[in-house]
C-alpha cells in the first residue's frame, strides 16, 4: 500500500560537460553503497536514452533510512520518475515500474497510489523478456477505506541491510522454501480479499505472512532478527485489541517497526493503543496515497 505521508522528493537535472554526477542526500553529499545504487541507476537510464550526460541529483526523503519503513521504494520510484523525464524517456506506467524495480523491487509498486502487486516475472527466455515480465500494476481494493498505524521504535538504520538478510536467508534457512510457496497461496488469498472490501481477510493474510517472513530469517544461519522487545509490545497490544472485537493486524518489513492495518474509522483508538505500549516511539496515522509523479518547480 503506498502511503500519504513520508514522501521522497528528488530532482535530476543534466550536468554541462561535468566528468562525475553529483549527488546529494537531505543535504549532504551522497556517499558509499547509496552513492553507488544511485550511479548504477543512472547508467541504466544513459544507457537506455542514448545519452552519457551527468546528472545533478537532489533527493529529501523523510523516510528514516534503512530502518524497515520502505526507503529505498519511495527514493527509487521518485529518481527513476525523475531521471526518466530528465533524460527524455517517454515510458508508460508499466515501464516505469521495471525501471523503478533495478533500483529497489519494492519501488516497482511505489510507482502506483494505493495497492499495487508486483509479478515476480520469468527467468526463462531472453534477459529482455524477464525483464519485461516483472513490473507491478494496481490492484483495485472494493470499497476497503484502511487506515495504517505506523509505530517507529527505532528509526536508525539496521545492523543487516534487507539485501543482506534477503541473501542469508535465502542461502540457509531452511523455512525459506515453504515460506516462499505460501506466499504465493497468500498473495492470491489477498487479492480475492482486497477485491471484495474484506478488511479482517486482508489483515490476517498479511500478519501471518508477515510473522512467517520474520520466522524465516530467525532461521537463516546466522540468524537474522528485526524483531525488537519493543516491537514484541507493540504486537501484544494490538492482540488485546482485537479480542476487544477491533479489527486490526500487525505487518513488518525487514526491520524492527511495526504497522498496523486497520479501518480508517479506528485508527485513532489504535494508535493510542500502540502510542501506550511504545512511550519512546514516534506514531503515525497514514492512509492510501498517490504514486510517484513529476512535480512543477513550485510544487
Amino acid at each position: 500500500m503506498t502511503l500519504d505521508i513520508f514522501p521522497t522528493t528528488t530532482r535530476v537535472r543534466l550536468a554541462d560537460e561535468a566528468e562525475h554526477d553529483t549527488l546529494t542526500f537531505n543535504g549532504r553529499p551522497a556517499t558509499g553503497e547509496a552513492a553507488r545504487r544511485i550511479i548504477a541507476f543512472l547508467d541504466l537510464v544513459r544507457e537506455r536514452a542514448g545519452l552519457g550526460r551527468r546528472a545533478v541529483v537532489d533527493t529529501e526523503n523523510t523516510v528514516p533510512t534503512g530502518a524497515g519503513l520502505a526507503s529505498s521504494a519511495s527514493g527509487f520510484a521518485a529518481l527513476a520518475v525523475a531521471a526518466a523525464a530528465a533524460y527524455g524517456l517517454d515510458l508508460d506506467a508499466a515501464a516505469l515500474s521495471r525501471l523503478a524495480r533495478r533500483g529497489s523491487g519494492s519501488a516497482s509498486r511505489s510507482v502506483f497510489g494505493g495497492f499495487a502487486v508486483w509479478h515476480a516475472g520469468t527467468t526463462t527466455g531472453t534477459a529482455t523478456q524477464a525483464d519485461l515480465s516483472s513490473y507491478a500494476e494496481p490492484v483495485e481494493a472494493g470499497g476497503l477505506d484502511p487506515a495504517l498505524v505506523i509505530a517507529v521504535v527505532n528509526a536508525g538504520p539496521k545492523e543487516v541491510s534487507s539485501r543482506e538478510a534477503m541473501r542469508r536467508t535465502v542461502d540457509t534457512s531452511p523455512l525459506y522454501e515453504p515460506w516462499a510457496l505460501s506466499s504465493k497461496a497468500d498473495l492470491a488469498d489477498m487479492r480475492a480479499a482486497l477485491s471484495r472490501g474484506d478488511l479482517p481477510a486482508v489483515g490476517e493474510i498479511a500478519e501471518r505472512n508477515a510473522l512467517g517472513m520474520h520466522a524465516t530469517m530467525l532461521a537463516a544461519r546466522p540468524a537474522v532478527r528485526y524483531i525488537s522487545p519493543a516491537s514484541l509490545t507493540v504486537l501484544d497490544s494490538v492482540l488485546r485489541l482485537r479480542q476487544d472485537g477491533v479489527p486490526a493486524y500487525v505487518t513488518m518489513d525487514a526491520g524492527p517497526n511495526v504497522k498496523v492495518l486497520c479501518r480508517r474509522a479506528d485508527a485513532e483508538r489504535v494508535a493510542e493503543t500502540v502510542r501506550g505500549a511504545a512511550p519512546g516511539g514516534a506514531v503515525h496515522i497514514a492512509k492510501p496515497g498517490p504514486g510517484a509523479r513529476l512535480l512543477s518547480e513550485d510544487g
